[in-house]
């Protein structure tokens, strides 16, 4: 229960600093930041493991870590979703 709930507090906290860096949080809410920290925790563990030797435990007891690739995960996440929205909104 508490793996869960540290979860939704880093990827909060995560989705929060990254949308303020990408200049988003006027229009992301709470969900919106959670989901992109989780989600972008998860991205950048699965990209790093692509990389022969290198290993990052993303949610094992390490939060700092954690926290840091959820932000830069995050940031990611939020750059593809304004892309592919961007691209929506536009008409040519």
């Amino acid at each position: 229960m508490w793996t869960i709930i540290m979860w939704i507090v880093i990827g909060a906290l995560a989705g929060w600093i990254a949308s303020k860096f990408m200049g988003k949080d006027a229009q992301m809410g709470a969900i919106a930041n959670i989901a992109s920290g989780i989600i972008g925790a998860l991205l950048v563990s699965f990209l790093v493991s692509l990389i022969p030797g290198v290993e990052l435990e993303v949610g094992k007891g390490n939060w700092f870590v954690t926290l840091i690739a959820a932000i830069i995960g995050a940031a990611i996440v939020i750059w593809i979703v304004s892309a592919v929205m961007g691209r929506r909104g536009t008409k040519v």
